[in-house]
């Protein structure tokens, strides 16, 4: 009976996540078609507010005994962490719902070789405070760390490495060395295509909601590409990416390694999207200890 009932329960879940989206993409029409102003930013605000990404009970054990302080940016509050060490400074940044436990198996890596590591978790993910997140805001808050911490290497995972780079063409910076990129996207355009498919809200609603962009964030779709970025160009790079992702594909590190000369891109052939395998840590090891 008790089996009966949770697969009843996975039955219904499965259901309310596959037809609530479209259910208020299908709503997304019809505001549009009468006010589509209104219409982007309830598109805009369901865009940038995570479903996921809080601190599970099996992953607090190994984040409680690294907690540090926290810092404040834009009223929202921090949770930084620190595994100290005495070689350079690593950032550790994390991607779209998830937090810095995802870093656990690196973290090993990097302990052994007496790293010291810094991470945050992003605004409304993990103990961080916050509603929403968007790179515009991962960026500033990165910036915060960097200005607290000094690291000498960034690592980011999926958002985390867009927003690696973002940060550097924002806010270009010496002191920054090697960046590594795993798993990340690269074009704004292809996030918001994809956002756009799984509502299936249609072309009047993806207008307005780029013309908010622009307003709201001061770039279009088009315009926020890393590969376009030179902040990072005279950084030391590696790129990371599985041939075979279905979240981010393959095609955005093959775009952001064309025009970024000092860069190494390596190909992975399916460990899809989280990229976890000790083969991705050593490849990361081998890369900054050169």
């Amino acid at each position: 009976m008790l089996l009966i009932k949770r697969k009843s329960l996975v039955f219904v879940k499965k259901i309310f996540n596959t037809y609530l989206p479209l259910a208020y993409g299908a709503y997304l029409n019809i505001l549009a078609f009468f006010f589509q102003k209104k219409a982007a930013e309830k598109a805009f605000a369901l865009f940038c507010t995570p479903r996921k990404g809080k601190v599970e009970p099996e992953q607090a054990g190994f984040l409680e005994n690294a907690k540090k302080d926290r810092v404040k940016v834009e009223g929202i509050e921090l949770q930084t962490y620190q595994w100290k060490g005495n070689k350079e400074t690593i950032l550790l940044l994390h991607g779209w719902e998830s937090n810095t436990f995802r870093w656990q198996n690196l973290i090993s890596f990097l302990q052994k070789e007496n790293y010291n590591i810094i991470a945050f978790d992003a605004p409304a993910h993990g103990y961080s405070t916050g509603k929403v997140f968007n790179v515009p805001l991962y960026t500033d808050c990165t910036q915060a760390i960097v200005n607290t911490y000094h690291p000498k290497i960034f690592i980011g995972h999926s958002l985390g490495g867009m927003n690696a780079l973002y940060n550097q063409q924002k806010y270009p910076n010496k002191e920054v060395e090697k960046i590594v990129t795993i798993g990340s996207p690269a074009k704004l355009k292809d996030i918001m295509s994809h956002y756009q498919n799984m509502l299936k809200f249609n072309a009047t609603v993806l207008s307005g909601l780029d013309h908010y962009f622009k307003i709201h964030l001061g770039f279009s779709f088009h315009e926020f590409s890393t590969y376009k970025f030179d902040g990072h160009q005279a950084k030391k790079g590696l790129i990371i990416h599985d041939e075979l992702d279905t979240i981010a594909p393959f095609s955005a590190s093959e775009s952001v390694h064309s025009t970024w000369k000092n860069s190494t891109l390596f190909k992975t052939s399916g460990f899809g999207h989280s990229m976890h395998q000790d083969e991705v840590s050593h490849e990361i090891m081998n890369f900054i200890k050169s």
